[in-house]
């Protein structure tokens, strides 16, 4: 423990956020914002603080879009990178250092890293079948390829299932296909590198689970992880977007954008430190290490990242606060679908500092919750410009209407007066310990009970009427409102800083940074200057356009998915009349049907096609219930090859339309076994 007077340092960095695409309202709320209350609050108390970030410019994703673009992968990593950048300063995060990791720096220390990591013998050599494209003459990782989920034949991409949402192997996938160029990709040999994560699970555990610093629910889910055994985690891919591995063995291959991610919080701090004056990064490392992050990428952070550098002999980081989801409107967020609120859209509209207070008040970081346009409304205009606003606007008008803008002396305290001060001089403790404990949205809850306490005392009191029937009373509840107005400029710094910045400067304060300032009280005499509003009401029509242009969003972009499948389907290869002729489709009646265990969209059905029963597997289970379907006639795509699907053996398909898995009409006179022409 530091003596009293002792200065803490804290190295606290921000997750990297993904160079394809701009900020939204989530990565405020789950990372961004968070962390810089905790750093401005720090700072504020005279603590050391270092907060860093960075762009993370690598992996599949970014070189698949510059695919579509044909453009270079750094060429999309800057667009986005820029973007970033300007949505971070539009907010009002005090980052000390933001970087990129395709700066020289975050690649030498990353090959570094991995080639301590190497030499000390924690990676092996692995040889696994991986997907290869014979016609682009490159393998496939993560989300080069798609295809179709191997347990609930839902659609899968990459190491993935975007229905199940379960991890894959890219090679497990069914009917995979090249993202480029859609060819269907072979197996083919490739040799990795592993990390020898199994060898940390007893260390990994110590450390969650004797972790006093760490939050329950970052506790909570990384235990399940361990608690099902820890797997070696191969750190490299063969692909030309990526750090290179350091090895003149492994030409071709980069390190595994989850390898060198992470090292974009050192590399960041480092080039921090380059700069002229500034101290060791180390410092504050070892010291305080803190990560805010989403909740989608806690394992990586309490896993991988901690055995990563506990091999390389590395404190590992001091804790990790994981901010759950943010969906919109009651309906997850999607920015393929345009269902979201980009950050530069809403600070063109609104005031920063009200998106930093809504997103604040509205529930726990540590509780999924809901950007609401009603309730950023409502609370806009109940809470701050009715409460905090209101307060703030009377205590300033009444002075310089009735004081010549002068804090008034006080004497003679009443009862109430008596309160009133308590209450001011416990705000600040209460809030500091609020956010010192990341419960940053108490502390706010504590300024606007604090606030509300403070216009009831202001009602109450009526100076008003006091300022000609008992001055003394509306002199002291001046002196007094006007103390919580100043205290309020350092109490909201930490949430709403340039909304206190101009109550300190309508304050005529020099400073609003220390946070000695709240609950101290300005002299008798002291001038302020005159009230400005600055807490407007948001009008019913601003709403309303707000929640009809994300409607309309949405609207269009499921518009542009309907006509891009039929797109796809109209510029399909022309056929001739002697391909037709090779597919051979029949008139089948359905015999039996049952759901299949672990799917939600898949039937396992017994068709009668006339001289044979076909076994047919078929993704219409949330169209249709297998009860409904027996003795139904279909058309049946008879000489398929055989699949596997979720384990069963699939003999055909049974025509249906794409969107809506409708099966194609027959006609009640068809007899079953009849070819269709």
């Amino acid at each position: 423990m530091k003596g009293e007077n002792q200065m803490a340092k804290y190295f606290v960095s921000t997750a990297l956020p993904y160079a394809n695409g701009p900020f939204h309202l989530g990565h405020l709320r789950s990372t961004y914002l968070p962390a810089d209350i905790f750093c401005r609050y720090h700072r504020m108390i005279g603590d050391d603080v270092l907060m860093v970030g960075a762009t993370d410019e690598h992996g599949t994703p970014i070189a698949v879009q510059a695919d579509k673009e044909g453009k270079k992968p750094i060429d999309i990593a800057t667009r986005y990178h820029d973007m970033i950048v300007r949505d971070i300063k539009s907010c009002n995060i005090s980052l000390d250092n933001f970087s990129r990791t395709t700066n020289p720096l975050h690649y030498k220390i990353s090959q570094d890293f991995f080639t301590y990591l190497y030499e000390h013998r924690y990676m092996y050599k692995k040889t696994i079948e991986q997907l290869y494209c014979p016609n682009c003459k490159k393998f496939l990782p993560d989300r080069y390829v798609e295809g179709t989920c191997p347990v609930c034949g839902g659609e899968a991409r990459g190491d993935h299932c975007e229905n199940c949402g379960r991890a894959l192997e890219t090679t497990e996938l069914l009917e995979p296909h090249c993202l480029t160029c859609n060819t269907k990709p072979i197996i083919k040999d490739s040799t990795q590198y592993y990390f020898k994560l199994s060898e940390f699970e007893d260390v990994l555990r110590d450390y969650i689970e004797n972790n006093d610093k760490l939050p329950n629910n970052v506790k909570n889910y990384t235990i399940n992880w361990i608690n099902d055994g820890l797997k070696d985690w191969v750190y490299t891919r063969d692909m030309d977007w990526g750090i290179p591995v350091p090895l003149d063995e492994a030409k071709g291959k980069v390190i595994y954008v989850w390898g060198e991610a992470f090292i974009g919080y050192i590399s960041s701090a480092a080039e921090w430190s380059r700069k002229d004056g500034n101290p060791a990064w180390e410092d504050y490392w070892n010291d305080n290490a803190i990560h805010f992050i989403g909740k989608d990428i806690i394992y990586h952070h309490t896993i991988f990242w901690p055995a990563m550098l506990y091999a390389h002999g590395c404190k590992m980081p001091d804790s990790i606060f994981a901010g759950e989801f943010l969906s919109l409107e009651g309906r997850k967020m999607s920015t393929s679908k345009n269902w979201v609120v980009w950050v530069d859209d809403f600070v063109k509209k609104f005031d920063a500092d009200l998106l930093r207070y809504y997103l604040t008040i509205v529930a726990p970081l540590n509780k999924d919750t809901d950007f609401s346009w009603d309730d950023f409304q409502r609370r806009n205009n109940d809470e701050l410009a009715d409460v905090v606003g209101n307060f703030l606007h009377r205590t300033i008008t009444f002075t310089n209407k009735n004081f010549d803008g002068k804090i008034p002396d006080y004497k003679f305290p009443s009862q109430d007066d008596l309160e009133f001060i308590k209450l001011i001089k416990k705000t600040p403790k209460k809030v500091g310990e609020h956010i010192a404990n990341m419960e940053f949205r108490d502390g706010l809850v504590e300024i606007m009970k604090t606030c509300k306490a403070a216009n009831k005392y202001f009602n109450d009191q009526e100076p008003w009427k006091a300022v000609k029937e008992n001055p003394r009373k509306a002199k002291n509840c001046l002196y007094l409102s006007n103390q919580l107005c100043q205290s309020l400029a350092t109490l909201l710094k930490p949430y709403m800083p340039t909304k206190a910045d101009e109550i300190a400067k309508i304050m005529n304060m020099e400073s609003s940074e220390d946070w000695a300032n709240a609950g101290h009280f300005l002299e008798v005499g002291h001038s302020i200057n005159k009230a400005k509003p600055l807490f407007k009401k948001i009008d019913d029509d601003v709403i309303s356009k707000e929640k009809e242009k994300l409607y309309k969003n949405l609207e269009k972009s499921e518009n542009k998915d309907k006509k891009t499948k039929r797109g796809d389907k109209m510029s399909e290869e022309m056929i001739s009349i002697d391909d037709f002729d090779k597919i051979v489709m029949k008139i089948g009646q359905i015999k039996e049907a049952e759901k299949i265990e672990k799917s939600r969209k898949l039937l396992k059905l017994q068709v009668d096609i006339g001289d044979e029963t076909k076994q047919i597997v078929s993704g219409i289970a949330n169209e249709y219930k297998p009860e409904d379907l027996i003795d139904r006639k279909v058309v049946v795509l008879c000489n398929l090859k055989p699949a596997k699907l979720c384990g069963e053996k699939s003999e055909g398909m049974i025509l249906a339309t794409e969107e809506a898995a409708a099966l194609l009409g027959v006609h009640e006179d068809c007899k079953v076994g009849e070819r269709v022409m």
